[in-house]
């Protein structure tokens, strides 16, 4: 089941209240960030709270906007803790508030244009989610509690992150391949890389006559940590050729 619309506000606004709660617990706002380690704590909160404001004000741009819109107006980021926390929450204030004004059918720019995923703001909110939930679990494990991303959160984020970041037009540069994922809740995706690009759908069942050639299992919080460098495919269950799963990290469509 795809989230909708306003499960995916509701769910943006839970992530970053878990968000401002890791950074609320941790001892000092210099640590660094394991899973980010060129940055401190700190730097990952700078980090969401632009990152917001500045999706806030590309949503209110409207369809016709031709770049990501970096606001003039927007706050300047405080050091102290209590103001940083305050900041962060007026952040997902204003990207709430742009998202409900625009509505999700409205067209918005977005930098992954030749995709399976609509230009619209509800792939931006769709896709906000998991960037949120992502850093969320960042600041978690810099605390010590790092949980996994919520269920819900996490199902939607295996689609997301196939139909955003993977699927696309470009020439597919090796041999070519077929990749399953499956998830424990239940649901599976199938995605096809040939000389057409790359291209994902869910799977009902098993397609016949047609077999994977590199298959992955495990919770569908792993499946997105593990796609976003997160957590380690060795922790996996992998049958099949997983040398295709390198070609994946190392291929950038866009060279």
């Amino acid at each position: 089941m795809i989230l909708e619309f306003p499960d995916l506000l509701r769910l943006i606004d839970e992530r970053s209240v878990a968000f401002r709660a890791a950074i609320a617990a941790a001892p000092s706002l210099d640590v660094r960030v394991p899973t980010c380690p060129e940055w401190t704590l700190f730097d990952l909160a700078q980090h969401l709270g632009v990152g917001r404001y500045s999706w806030a004000a590309t949503v209110a741009a409207g369809p016709d906007a031709t770049a990501k819109v970096t606001p003039a107006d927007a706050p300047p980021v405080p050091a102290e803790r209590e103001a940083l926390l305050a900041w962060l929450a007026a952040s997902t204030q204003a990207l709430l508030d742009a998202l409900r004004e625009a509505g999700p059918d409205r067209g918005c720019w977005t930098w992954w244009g030749p995709s399976q995923s609509p230009q619209t703001v509800g792939a931006v909110a769709r896709h906000q989610l998991q960037e949120i939930a992502v850093h969320t679990y960042d600041a978690q494990l810099t605390v010590g509690d790092a949980q996994p991303l919520p269920a819900e959160v996490a199902v939607d984020g295996v689609e997301d992150f196939q139909f955003t970041c993977c699927a696309n037009t470009a020439a597919w540069p090796h041999e070519p391949a077929v990749v399953d994922y499956h998830v424990s809740e239940g649901r599976s995706w199938r995605l096809w890389l040939s000389g057409d690009g790359a291209k994902v759908a869910r799977l009902a069942a098993p397609v016949d006559g047609e077999v994977a050639d590199v298959a992955a299992w495990g919770s569908a919080s792993e499946l997105v940590l593990w796609f976003y460098g997160r957590f380690p495919t060795e922790s996996l269950k992998v049958e099949g050729d997983a040398g295709i799963f390198d070609q994946l990290i190392a291929w950038d469509p866009s060279v």
